[in-house]
C-alpha cells in the first residue's frame, strides 16, 4: 500500500510539481491550495504533511508554522510528520517553532524533496 502524502501549497505550480514528483515516486497524493484538507485528516490518515507557511486561507498571523504546533501538539494527529515549506531564509527556526518534524526551503530540488518525503515515511 502506498504511503499517503498530503501537500498543502497555495502555489499552484509549485504544488503541482510536488504532486507529479511524488506520485511519480509511487506515493498517493491528496493535494490542496489551502488547509480545509486538513479536515480530512481523521479519515485519510495521512503518511506525512508538507505545508506551506504561508497559506492564502488563513487570516491574521495563523500560518504554516502555527497549524504544525497544533498537529504537533495534539495527541490525534502529533505522530504524523509535519515538513514546513517555505522560501523565507529563516525557515529552519519556524519549523522549529512549530515543532515540524522538517522543513523544505524554496527553491528545492527535486532529489531533496524525495529524499525528505522517504525519511520520515520509511
Amino acid at each position: 500500500m502506498a504511503k499517503k502524502v498530503f501537500v498543502i501549497e497555495d502555489d499552484r505550480d509549485i504544488r503541482e510539481t510536488i504532486v507529479y514528483v511524488l506520485e511519480e515516486e509511487g506515493y498517493e497524493v491528496l493535494s490542496s491550495e489551502n488547509s480545509k484538507l486538513l479536515n480530512s485528516i481523521d479519515t485519510q490518515k495521512p503518511d506525512i504533511i508538507l505545508l506551506d507557511n504561508w497559506l492564502s486561507d488563513w487570516k491574521s498571523d495563523a500560518n504554516g508554522q502555527q497549524i504544525s504546533k497544533q498537529l504537533k501538539t495534539n495527541p490525534a494527529t502529533s505522530h504524523i510528520p509535519v515538513i514546513i515549506i517555505s522560501a523565507v531564509s529563516n525557515v529552519k527556526e519556524i519549523a522549529e517553532a512549530g515543532q515540524a518534524d522538517g522543513y523544505l526551503m524554496k527553491p528545492f530540488d527535486v532529489v531533496e524533496l524525495t529524499e525528505i518525503v522517504k525519511r520520515f515515511t520509511t
